[in-house]
């Protein structure tokens, strides 16, 4: 069982284990109603009920039940890990590296690589915070645990979890820095492509032209949503697809299967209230594209 665990401070005395473990321990209603029934909530070690009212110095421990993991081989693949602690990992993903195992593919993942990096625990979850196309490479994050995951997660598309992107894309974009805001939706059941369409989700992507060079442009961009393919579709329907991208634009030899979008930049606040932050330089692979 995964434990989380809180000293009370005098300003917390007097509130309810309930109250301390959504505002201050930041649990979900379905993780903490998950450790109220199939757990335990524990004051100085008694078994106590969800309406416990608490005093300052007490300590509280909240042990969530941990649900059966999917079978995972593991794996030879040597992570390069730009930060890690007991809450989560930031892994500097290859491409072109598929993020999760599937039953149709036989071939290393991140997932996989992640189940050795920790060692091959018996029943492993695997819990990415945000995903990365296969043909994408660059900074992943990937929590440890659920309460970790549902922590992140709800700060992911927020000004607290920034994320920055490097592609290199063909030709010019109209100005040397802009937001593209053009809504996107599925094309249709049949495919896994994205059209920019009236009727489709809210899409905002910030760009800046950080250099140019072949006729191509290397951008900087910043994502105020995180819709699926985001990028790749806002700088095709600008006239300027991402170099390599099979799927918006065109392939090119130099870059087999993979295109050039690398994640650079990520900063977040980190479960245990500490500030993270990482960077990624360009893949020679990329830089010389220019």
């Amino acid at each position: 069982m995964q434990e989380m665990t809180l000293i009370v401070t005098p300003g917390d005395e007097g509130l309810p284990i309930r109250r301390l473990a959504l505002e201050r321990m930041h649990m979900s209603y379905g993780q903490f109603k998950q450790a109220k029934f199939g757990g335990a909530l524990l004051l100085d070690g008694e078994h106590v009920r969800a309406d416990r009212r608490v005093m300052a110095g007490q300590q509280l421990v909240i042990r969530m039940p941990q649900r059966a993991g999917v079978p995972c081989a593991p794996s030879a693949l040597r992570l390069n890990v730009a930060y890690e602690d007991h809450d989560l990992l930031v892994i500097d993903k290859p491409a072109p590296l598929p993020s999760v195992a599937s039953r149709k593919r036989d071939m290393e993942t991140l997932e996989n690589a992640v189940y050795s990096h920790l060692g091959c625990p018996e029943g492993f979850i695997y819990r990415p915070v945000n995903r990365l196309d296969k043909g994408t490479s660059g900074l992943m994050v990937v929590a440890k645990h659920a309460h970790a995951q549902q922590f992140l997660q709800a700060q992911l598309h927020t000004e607290g979890f920034v994320r920055e992107y490097y592609a290199v894309c063909e030709g010019m974009p109209p100005a040397p820095e802009g937001r593209i805001d053009m809504p996107i939706a599925k094309e249709d059941a049949a495919t896994v492509r994205r059209v920019i369409c009236a009727q489709g989700k809210p899409a905002r992507t910030h760009y800046r032209v950080l250099e140019t060079g072949a006729g191509r442009s290397l951008l900087c961009l910043k994502l105020d949503t995180g819709r699926t393919h985001q990028i790749r579709v806002h700088l095709a329907a600008i006239g300027c697809p991402v170099t390599g991208d099979f799927l918006y634009g065109r392939e090119h030899m130099a870059l087999p299967n993979r295109f050039a979008l690398h994640s650079c930049y990520v900063r977040f606040v980190a479960p245990g209230g500490a500030a993270v932050e990482a960077t990624s330089m360009l893949p020679r692979e990329l830089r010389v594209l220019l």
